[in-house]
C-alpha cells in the first residue's frame, strides 16, 4: 500500500505543480515561444481544453488550471486516507485542499527562485530556461530590490522571497493546527 500511496501522491504532485506553474507563466505574462513553456502548455493542454468550455478565466487567472490543481490536491488528500483506512473530517477537506494548493504555489516558487540561483552561478550564457527563470521569479524579486537595493554585488531579494515563503508557510502550518482545533472540539 505504502508504494502505491506513493506513486498516486508523486503524480498527483507533479501534475498539480506543473498546472500552477502554467498559471503562473500566465499571469507573468511569461514568452510562451520558449521551449520550456512549449512544453508545459503541450502536457496540460489536453485536459484543460475541455474544462475551458465550461470553466472561463478570470482576468489573467487560468481558472480552469486552478481548479484542477485543486482538486488534484483534494484527490491527494481523500486517496491516501482511504488506502489507509483512516478518514479526514468532511468539514476540514475543502480548506485543507484549499491551504495545500496555496502551500504548492509557495514550493513552485521556492524551487523556481533556489534554480534560478544555481543557473545563475553556472550558466555559460543565456538559454530559453533562464530567461523563463527571470520572467517568473522577477515579478517578486523586483519590488523587494526596489526597497533593499544589491550591496555590494550581493542581490538579497532572492533571500528576503525564500524567508517570507518560509515564514508563510510556518502559518500555515498554525491555520492547519486552528482547523483541527476548532473542527475536533
Amino acid at each position: 500500500m505504502n508504494f502505491l500511496n506513493f506513486v498516486i501522491l508523486t503524480l498527483l504532485q507533479l501534475y498539480t505543480s506543473v498546472l500552477l506553474l502554467r498559471v503562473w507563466m500566465q499571469c507573468v505574462r511569461a514568452d510562451f515561444y520558449n521551449p520550456f513553456s512549449q512544453f508545459i502548455v503541450k502536457i496540460t493542454q489536453p485536459v484543460i481544453r475541455p474544462l475551458r468550455s465550461f470553466i472561463p478565466s478570470i482576468g489573467p487567472i487560468d481558472t480552469a488550471s486552478v481548479l484542477l490543481a485543486y482538486v488534484l490536491i483534494l484527490l491527494g488528500i481523500i486517496i491516501p486516507s482511504y488506502l489507509s483506512g483512516t478518514s479526514i473530517p468532511f468539514s476540514l477537506m475543502f480548506p485543507f485542499a484549499f491551504i495545500e494548493l496555496l502551500t504548492a504555489a509557495g514550493k513552485m516558487i521556492f524551487w523556481l527562485i533556489i534554480i534560478r540561483a544555481i543557473l545563475s552561478w553556472v550558466s555559460q550564457g543565456r538559454n530559453p530556461i533562464d530567461h523563463l527563470l527571470f520572467q517568473l521569479t522577477e515579478p517578486l524579486m523586483a519590488p523587494i530590490r526596489r526597497i533593499i537595493p544589491a550591496m555590494g554585488g550581493l542581490d538579497f531579494s532572492a533571500m528576503i522571497v525564500i524567508l517570507v515563503l518560509y515564514a508563510l508557510n510556518y502559518l500555515r502550518v498554525d491555520v492547519l493546527q486552528w482547523l483541527l482545533s476548532v473542527t475536533l472540539y
